[in-house]
Formats: structure tokens, C-alpha cells, sequence
């Protein structure tokens, strides 16, 4: 394998195309690991998304193991297992397999009409009992007979393997030492294709499979990785040297963008449209993405031409549909003339969703499951971008990459000769192939709050970062917006070690300002798509004896706890107006909006006010379906910026005790003689949000342990 290498031994070759990361340092620690080592290869081969998508392509290595029952050795196979991602892979994404089993169920394989009922028989070829369940790829594995192998999905190979010419192209570039295998849906049969092809022509150093991707291998994990990057790189090279001699890419420009300030603008008020309309079956979370290369395409004259044949590459539909919605909208648009906006997307949204009827009507079988949602995941709109829409926001981010990888694939392919995509039934074979399905229906159900976007101000730290953590872990996506930067980012930052960079946006928000509110939500709009939850956490508080009140005082008690309630809640009601999808505006207030204390003059009565207007806006919102809830706490202190300054002082004065002494003191005046800490609080707010209370509105939820002088009645 190694005098195939154009790279010099101890070192890499220069790479234009793809990144070259393998660390001989990091690698030599794994000596005597080939399972370790494959899993590190996997890793860098899985940060490139050049070289392949997330959650696609699968990596192998075949080895000698001790068999527990005959304890002799015997060949083993480790691949990545169905689902999982080669950037992340771990030691349990992988399936160990008895190599000589696999093999061994060539002599039962029935043909190409049965061989999904080989996937069932790969189970009886597990030597590790924990393995992930074997892929549908792994025989593609099993029948070459290379101690490494990667199967990737890289834009400049499929850009080759897409195209009209891809054989000849394929033959030419590489001199026959890659060999080439016509489309073919992947499992069993595909496997003996490709040993096939091994067998004909013994000394090739990969195999081309037609619209969709590349197999490369090795002696060694290195020589693998080095195999492949090579061969990646000198498709990558073809095509931008081909693409440089075309005057025009995708026939040149018809729309010119407009100024990315513009453009995040115009995003941020179409998307809650976009959003709405695409969840009328299900609850969807947005994704927009402008950038350079989706510019290029959706302002190109052969947008429609090409949007409307769809994707090549198998992995690339299944995340983005068989083909994106391409808007018909004028950017000059007023958006926010609702009526106006959704008569013109309204037509094209019944389009669309006849167009995918139409598509599955004319190509299921007598064994199809169920059509899906007939709604895009994909939608283009010239001049501003891309929207993705799907059931999270990571498979809605992943739905991005991938349209943006068939981006690139179409491009290389017009620049190299033209571009072909699937045979619509070949696409709809994949898209509603019975062991996806079967996938489909193993997959977890999905939590209360999955495809919920909440915005929570305050919620750096106490009350409101409780409920951000609630409602993560209940499936919501979050807009943590709070006035202090140094908090923000450190909630930022453990945010994303605990819950991953989908689950959370952030934002630096001064509820007081009308402009920083905007710029919030529009925030939330671009990230998510848009909001159904609002919860108004932000506060402060002042403790003063009547005459020791300022004006001061005064004014920003009532701007931060009744103005900033009343600015998030109209802005957010614009967007989920926008929406159609109804929502929920809950307002954390106090029990001091109830009872009236010593020294207590600004905070109390911004207090009752916030509960006031949490009354007029439930019945002025109500036939909109966005309902609107209060949660009162009391005394909760842990976490909490107000607890920390002068308010715990003034409250420990006019109780007569010591500031130590208030948690204490506080539990022992409830009923409950409790403490509140910040995730009771969360946990209420989660009850009115988690869809039991879906037809109450206007209500009040006291969270202090029993305080009897709080009772509304």
C-alpha cells in the first residue's frame, strides 16, 4: 500500500483541500490498539466536513481476538455501528463482528429481493455482546479484504461519482487505480459489487460508488487515512481546476445578495412565517445559514433548475427531503403585514406539500410505510438565504450541512461535465426503505418541550438559569438572555459542557431597552426559527423604608419589572402571531404582589402591578392561543444576584435579624417550613409549559413554601 503514497514517510504531503490532523505523538499512544487507533481516525476523518457529513460514512478495522468460547484467536471485525457520528464515534458506537461468519452468510444470501433479511443475520455475527447494532454498510466492509477501510462521503469525490461522466472521469483522473461501482441502494448485494470490483482489478486503492461516495484503504490505520485524504484531494483538485476554466458558475448571477445587516434582518421576520407553516404537523425548530456558497447557488440562474432535481447522495436526502422549496418573494416584502406575507407563502407551501403527495403516491410500494410530513426541511430564498427546519435543533443545523454539501456536489459536478441526481424512485426506495422506518420507530419518543424555543430573561443565574436547565432537559431549545456579560458568559459556558452547542442561544439583554429586546428576539429567530415561550425572570430588588425611596429607585424598579415584562411580551406576541402556534408568556413575579410588608413600597407595587398586567394580557391574548401564567416565589435566595447586596440587608433590617439568619428565618414563617431554591421555581414554570395545562390561562401558581397572607382567596 505505502508505494502508492505520495507522501514521504514520517510526514505528510501538502494538503490544499483537506485538513491533514493525524498527530503521531497522540497516535503512538494508542500502539498496540488497533480498535483505539481506529477510533482516532475516525475522529479527525469525522471533523472535516469536507470529507464527510455528520452521522454519515463508516470506518473499519479487521484484527485477530482471543474467542471467549474456543479461546483461540480468530478474526474480528470493529465498524461503526447503525446511526452515531465518525466525529464523536466512541468505543460503544462501534459493532465487533466474527469476520469469518460474516462471510460465511454469502452461502445463504438469497439475492437482491431478500437482502434485508440479512440485516436480521448480522446479529449472529456479534463477538462483543455490547456492540451498536451493525449497520446496514457492514458487509461493504466485510467483503474487501483490507485491514483498514473508510467509506466516506466527500463533496469533491461525489462531485465526481454525481456527474454524467463520473465513470470516465473517474478512470482518467486516477490512471485505474480507482475502480468504480454504478449506483446500487447500500446492503448485502452492494458488498459483493464492490468485491467484486476488488477482484477484477486487484491493484486499485479505492472504488468510486456512482452518487455516493468513496471506499479507500490501508494496510495500517495511518496508511488508511493517508489513502484518503489523498484520493479526496486529488478529486478536490480536479474539480476547482475545472471550475476555474468555466466562466460562470451555476450559469452565472441572476440575484445579487443583499448586505448581510439586511439580510439577518429580513431572516428574522420571515422565519416565524416559514416556522408556522412548517409545523402544522409537528412542532419544528429552525436553522438559517447565509453563507458564500448558499449565496452563490440561490442567486444563481440555475437555482430552480437544479433545487428542483434534488440530491444525489443517499445520506444527503434523507436529511434534507428529495428536493428544497425555493420561495417566490419579493425582498422589497413588507413582513410585517401578516395577512400580506402568508397569502403569498400559503399557495407555495400547498405546492410543495402536493408536489411530495404526488411523489409518494406515484413511487410507494405495496409495503410502504406511512407518507411523512409532507412539509420542506429545506427552503431558498434568493437574495437572503437558507432555512432548515426539523424536529430539533441539531437535526435542523445537520439538514443545513448536508443541502450545503449537495450544494457543493452540484457545483463540482456542472463544472466537470452535469450533474445527475437519483431516480426519483431510487430516492423514494431510500426515503421510505422499511429498515429506516424501522430505525424511525426505535428512536426515543420525544420529550414534552422537544421543538419548543423559550426565551428567559434573567436567566444567567437563580430563578431564570433554573428554568433554562428545566426546560433543556424537557427537549426545549433556550435563548439565555441576561444584562450581565461576565454571568452570561459564564452560563454560556457551562450551558454548553452540560447540554451541547444545539440545545441554547445566548444573548446580552437590557429588558429596559426596546432596541436590545429587538435585537433579542430577532436573535431567536435566526437561531430557532422563531419563539413559543417567554418567561419574564429578569428582575431586581430594593428594600427601603419609605423615606430613604428615591425617584431613582422607583424608576427602575417599575423599567425593569413592569416595562421590561410589558416590552419581551409584545415583542415576543408579534412573533407568535407570526407563527399561528399559540404560546405561553409566563411572568415570575412574588408573593410580595400579594401581601404587603415594611419597606417594601417600590418592589411591592412593581410587583402587583407585573401581576396585573399578567391579568390583562391572559384575556387580551387568549384568542390567539397564547395563554399567560404568574409563578410567585418567595425567599429564594440561593444563586440569586438580588440576595447578594443591599435587598438581603434591608429585608434582615426590617424582619430584626442578621442576613445569615434569612433562609432560616424564611422557611420558618411557611407552612411548609421549606426552603425554595431556584429549581422549585423551574419545576412549576414547567408545569404550566408541559402541556397538562394547555387550557388554563390567567392563573397564579404560588411557590413559597405556604405563606397564608399570599393566598389569592
Amino acid at each position: 500500500m505505502s508505494t502508492l503514497f505520495s507522501g514521504v514517510e514520517g510526514g505528510p504531503k501538502s494538503f490544499g483541500h483537506v485538513s491533514y490532523l493525524w498527530d503521531e505523538t497522540k497516535a503512538k499512544a494508542f500502539a498496540g490498539d488497533e480498535v483505539a487507533l481506529l477510533i482516532y481516525r475516525s475522529n479527525l476523518l469525522g471533523s472535516d466536513l469536507r470529507i464527510t457529513n455528520f452521522g454519515g460514512g463508516n470506518t473499519s478495522c479487521k484484527l485477530m481476538a482471543r474467542d471467549p468460547l474456543t479461546t483461540r484467536d480468530t478474526p474480528v471485525m470493529w465498524v461503526k455501528g447503525s446511526g452515531g457520528d465518525l466525529g464523536t464515534l466512541k468505543k460503544n458506537g462501534l459493532a465487533a463482528l466474527y469476520l469469518d461468519r460474516l462471510l460465511n452468510l454469502k452461502k445463504i444470501y438469497r439475492g437482491l429481493r431478500h437482502e434485508d433479511e440479512m440485516v436480521e443475520l448480522f446479529n449472529y455475527c456479534l463477538f462483543d455482546l455490547g456492540s451498536k447494532a451493525p449497520s446496514i454498510d457492514t458487509p461493504l466492509h466485510a467483503f474487501l479484504p483490507f485491514r483498514h477501510i473508510d467509506h466516506l462521503h466527500p463533496d469533491a469525490a461525489i462531485a465526481i461519482a454525481a456527474s454524467k461522466d463520473g465513470e470516465s472521469i473517474t478512470k482518467e483522473l486516477f490512471d485505474g487505480k480507482i475502480g468504480w461501482v454504478q449506483w446500487q441502494r447500500p446492503g448485502f448485494d452492494l458488498g459483493l459489487k464492490l468485491e467484486k470490483c476488488l477482484n477484477e482489478k486487484p491493484g486499485i486503492r479505492g472504488i468510486i460508488l456512482g452518487s455516493h461516495g468513496l471506499f479507500t484503504w490501508g494496510d495500517t490505520s495511518y496508511e488508511s487515512y493517508l489513502n484518503t485524504l489523498e484520493v479526496i484531494e486529488k478529486c478536490a483538485e480536479f474539480v476547482e481546476q475545472e471550475t476555474g476554466k468555466r466562466k460562470k458558475v451555476f450559469g452565472g448571477i441572476e440575484n445579487e445578495a443583499i448586505p448581510k445587516s439586511e439580510r439577518m434582518k429580513k431572516s428574522a421576520a420571515l422565519a416565524p412565517y416559514l416556522r408556522g407553516f412548517c409545523s402544522s404537523k409537528t412542532k419544528m425548530v429552525g436553522h438559517f445559514s447565509d453563507d458564500d456558497r448558499v449565496l452563490e447557488f440561490i442567486n444563481s440562474k440555475d437555482l430552480r433548475r437544479l433545487a428542483s432535481m434534488g440530491t444525489s447522495c443517499p445520506d444527503h436526502f434523507l436529511r434534507t427531503k428529495i428536493c428544497p422549496m425555493v420561495l417566490d418573494l419579493d425582498l422589497g416584502i413588507n413582513l410585517e403585514d401578516a395577512q400580506s406575507v402568508r397569502d403569498i407563502l400559503l399557495p407555495q407551501f400547498e405546492a410543495y406539500r402536493q408536489l411530495y403527495v404526488d411523489y409518494y403516491n406515484d413511487c410507494k410500494r405495496e409495503d410502504s410505510p406511512p407518507m411523512r410530513d409532507a412539509n420542506p426541511v429545506v427552503l431558498l430564498w434568493p437574495g437572503i438565504g437558507m432555512f432548515t427546519f426539523a424536529k430539533d435543533k441539531q437535526t435542523a443545523r445537520v439538514a443545513a450541512e448536508f443541502y450545503l454539501n449537495a450544494i457543493n456536489v452540484m457545483r463540482g459536478s456542472e463544472a466537470i461535465s452535469s450533474y445527475t441526481a437519483l431516480p426519483r424512485q431510487e430516492a423514494f426506495d431510500i426515503e421510505y426503505w422499511l429498515l429506516e422506518e424501522a430505525k424511525l420507530q426505535r428512536m426515543p419518543k420525544p420529550k414534552s418541550l422537544t421543538g419548543r424555543v423559550a426565551l428567559i430573561t434573567g436567566s444567567a443565574g437563580g430563578i431564570g438559569k433554573a428554568v433554562a436547565k428545566k426546560f433543556i432537559e424537557e427537549g426545549a431549545c433556550v435563548m439565555i438572555a441576561d444584562n450581565d456579560q461576565q454571568r452570561l458568559d459564564e452560563a454560556k459556558a457551562e450551558f454548553k459542557s452540560n447540554f451541547g452547542q444545539d440545545a441554547f442561544s445566548s444573548q446580552i439583554l437590557d429588558v429596559t431597552k426596546s432596541a436590545t429586546v429587538e435585537r433579542c428576539l430577532e436573535q431567536a429567530c435566526v437561531d430557532f426559527g422563531g419563539v413559543d415561550i417567554v418567561v419574564n425572570s429578569a428582575g431586581l430588588s430594593i428594600s427601603k423604608p419609605l423615606e430613604e425611596h428615591t425617584e431613582q429607585d422607583w424608576d427602575i424598579l417599575y423599567d425593569v419589572l413592569v416595562k421590561g415584562q410589558f416590552l419581551i411580551t409584545k415583542e415576543s406576541v408579534g412573533i407568535m402571531r407570526k407563527q399561528q402556534l399559540g404560546g405561553d408568556v409566563l411572568n415570575i413575579v412574588s408573593k410580595n404582589s400579594l401581601v404587603s410588608g415594611p419597606n417594601n413600597a417600590g418592589y411591592g407595587s412593581a410587583k402587583a402591578a407585573q401581576l396585573h398586567l399578567s391579568r390583562l394580557n391572559a384575556a387580551e391574548l387568549g384568542k390567539d392561543k397564547i395563554r399567560v401564567n404568574t409563578v410567585n416565589p418567595d425567599a429564594v435566595i440561593a444563586d440569586s444576584k438580588i440576595w447578594s447586596g443591599a435587598w438581603a440587608e434591608g429585608r434582615a433590617r426590617a424582619y430584626g435579624i442578621e442576613v445569615k439568619d434569612l433562609p432560616a428565618y424564611y422557611a420558618k414563617r411557611t407552612l411548609l417550613n421549606e426552603v425554595i431554591l431556584p429549581r422549585d421555581v423551574a419545576d412549576a414554570c414547567f408545569v404550566f409549559v408541559s402541556g397538562l395545562l394547555d387550557k388554563s390561562t390567567g392563573n397564579m401558581l404560588n411557590v413559597d413554601g405556604g405563606v397564608a397572607m399570599a393566598f389569592p382567596r
